[in-house]
């Protein structure tokens, strides 16, 4: 009795390993997936969120919806990513621009500057020490506090003849 008890309960292929074995994955799998998705469900993340969705649904239908709001959403995205690009270049160009025409006046300004320089130069007396503009420059000293140059100061050596 017993032993037809156990043929009838497990069928003919009561005793087969290997169909054992085959169950005994197949449930492993399925727990394993089944946590998968409590902890998908669990996370506040929206991309997760929207993933979990497309993989419980049903039917086509609504696999399709999902991935529509999904598409749209990317697409919101991107346009806004590109939206984004697209004022960061703007304000680069303007700020080149604006750099540009910096140095464009401060190249006028030291041609000036350097004319003016080269015409007094000739107006100083040769007995003082502004009368060399290298040696000027060897002389001054930047200072960092202070955010200017240290020129020497004038002085005028009278020869004496004996």
């Amino acid at each position: 009795l017993q032993m037809l008890e156990r043929q009838v309960v497990g069928g003919e292929q009561a005793e087969n390993k290997d169909l054992k074995e085959k169950r005994r994955r197949q449930k492993k799998y399925a727990d394993e997936r089944r946590m998968q998705l409590v902890t998908a469900l669990q996370q506040p993340d929206e991309d997760s969120s929207n993933w979990v969705p497309l993989n419980v649904s049903d039917s086509i239908q609504e696999k399709a919806e999902a991935k529509s709001k999904l598409l749209e959403k990317m697409q919101k995205k991107l346009r806004a990513a590109e939206t984004e690009i697209k004022d960061l270049q703007a304000e680069f160009e303007l700020e080149k621009i604006d750099y540009l025409s910096t140095i464009c006046h401060l190249e006028r300004d030291l041609l000036l500057f350097q004319q003016l320089l080269d015409w007094v130069q000739s107006l100083i007396p040769r007995d003082c020490n502004y009368s060399n503009l290298e040696k000027i420059k060897q002389q001054s000293i930047w200072d960092e506090e202070t955010g200017c140059w240290k020129i020497p100061e004038p002085i005028i050596q009278k020869t004496h003849l004996p």
